[in-house]
């Protein structure tokens, strides 16, 4: 297995640019795909997660090229539904933002398909989608694990109509939805189930589906009202911001060993629920300068924080990393989330931070942790998970040596991502 170990990081200072968020970039495009017209995507993000979206718009015969720096992209969009053909088997390997709304989309074509992913994907659940699916007509047949990857989809069955969907689990569910359902030939009306999470992810969605000409309302994130036979439209060129979750390690690292650091390419009004994280660190004792265009973050003296972070469960696990660094013991509230991920992320933080030292509480939706006097060297497993390679690279901010194994990880969504961070090393 691959290595990569990290001396003790003595200072953060500088400039960066972000890779375009994954959220937006796998959004715009389906809906480039789909859309009436040519658009030109800007600061799309090149990883992992992009690439099995890419893959599956060529097995669709959607037209792309890129720029030959490879930093815009051109999608000739289809104006109408998928027409699959001999397209019948997709592999989207552990890329969530790709397997579920492009699962919504093919239940609407015409077609037999099955829908795969890799050894992870095929443990994390689908089954709330396919049960919302099957409530509008369509006919999925579970081909491995019950609920989880990979399927079979009959598509071509649904017309719209009433709809309920759990909201405990993951907003992506709702989001596939969202996004499928105005290309319906009627109206739909989604009932969710419980409280809906991840709020702002679902504000992303709704957002860039205006911008390519389609609406949807909602009563509180209670009630979402879809009309049928829309059609997406090019907005031209289009440009994707920098990625909010990404920028978080880059934040909290400057919180913890500042030197000021500044973020291009992410502004004050970002669309992106993580921009929140901000308020949090904030609150913890970091300086934070915005603007329209880009973020500074400087250091301060870190106190611990009790907060319900369920709005954003991906930027939570970086706070779960500072509060290594904080004055007290942090409880990070209402993530249950976090079991559903690209692993079991509540198992797998509570494991690795035990390794450096610190005492760690978890339940069912929360985890509690006490900064240890100092961080232990630690060797970090990361469980194919990309947040977890980049969480734990800011145990380096210490007086440990921290070794990451499998780092290469990160390509799922930040390929660059340690070299980004030697960039603002002042030395290690």
């Amino acid at each position: 297995m691959k290595q990569l170990q990290l001396r003790p990081i003595t200072q953060i200072v500088g400039d960066i640019n972000l890779p375009g968020s994954k959220s937006l970039s796998n959004r715009a495009l389906l809906l480039a795909a789909l859309a009436k017209g040519k658009t030109t995507l800007h600061n799309l993000l090149a990883s992992d997660d992009t690439a099995r979206m890419l893959d599956t718009l060529h097995q669709l015969h959607v037209p792309v090229t890129f720029s030959k720096d490879g930093k815009t992209c051109v999608v000739e969009g289809l104006g109408r539904l998928f027409a699959p053909l001999d397209a019948t088997q997709f592999f989207l390997g552990n890329a969530g933002t790709a397997i579920r709304p492009l699962t919504s989309m093919l239940a609407l074509c015409s077609g037999s398909f099955v829908i795969d992913g890799d050894e992870y994907m095929r443990e994390r659940p689908l089954d709330h989608l396919v049960d919302a699916l099957r409530q509008l007509g369509a006919s999925v047949t579970y081909l491995g694990k019950p609920g989880c990857p990979p399927i079979r989809l009959d598509g071509g069955r649904i017309r719209g109509g009433q709809v309920d969907i759990k909201g405990n689990i993951s907003s992506q569910y709702l989001t596939a939805l969202l996004m499928s359902l105005p290309l319906a030939e009627n109206a739909s009306v989604i009932h969710v189930i419980g409280e809906q999470v991840s709020k702002p992810y679902l504000d992303i969605t709704l957002k860039i589906m205006q911008d390519f000409g389609v609406t949807a309302s909602h009563d509180n994130y209670k009630v979402f009202n879809v009309s049928g036979q829309q059609q997406y439209v090019s907005p031209g060129d289009y440009l994707i911001e920098g990625d909010a979750s990404s920028a978080s390690y880059f934040f909290a690292a400057a919180a913890i060993k500042g030197g000021t650091v500044r973020v291009n390419g992410l502004g004050a009004n970002s669309v992106q629920g993580d921009i929140a994280f901000l308020d949090v660190i904030e609150q913890m004792g970091a300086r934070v300068n915005r603007n329209d265009t880009w973020i500074e973050v400087s250091r301060g003296e870190l106190r611990a924080i009790d907060l319900d972070l369920n709005h954003i469960p991906d930027a939570a696990m970086t706070v779960a990393m500072l509060a290594l660094f904080a004055d007290g013991t942090s409880r990070i509230r209402n993530i249950y989330n976090w079991r559903v991920k690209e692993t079991d992320r509540m198992t797998a933080m509570a494991t690795e931070l035990r390794k450096l030292g610190a005492v760690v509480e978890t339940g069912a939706d929360y985890i509690v942790i006490t900064p240890p006097a100092q961080l232990r060297d630690a060797t970090i497993d990361t469980y194919g998970d990309h947040r977890m390679a980049m969480c734990f690279s800011l145990a380096a901010m210490g007086d440990a040596v921290i070794t990451i194994n499998d780092p290469d990880c990160v390509a799922k969504t930040f390929p660059n991502y340690f070299a980004t961070l030697q960039q603002l090393v002042g030395h290690t």
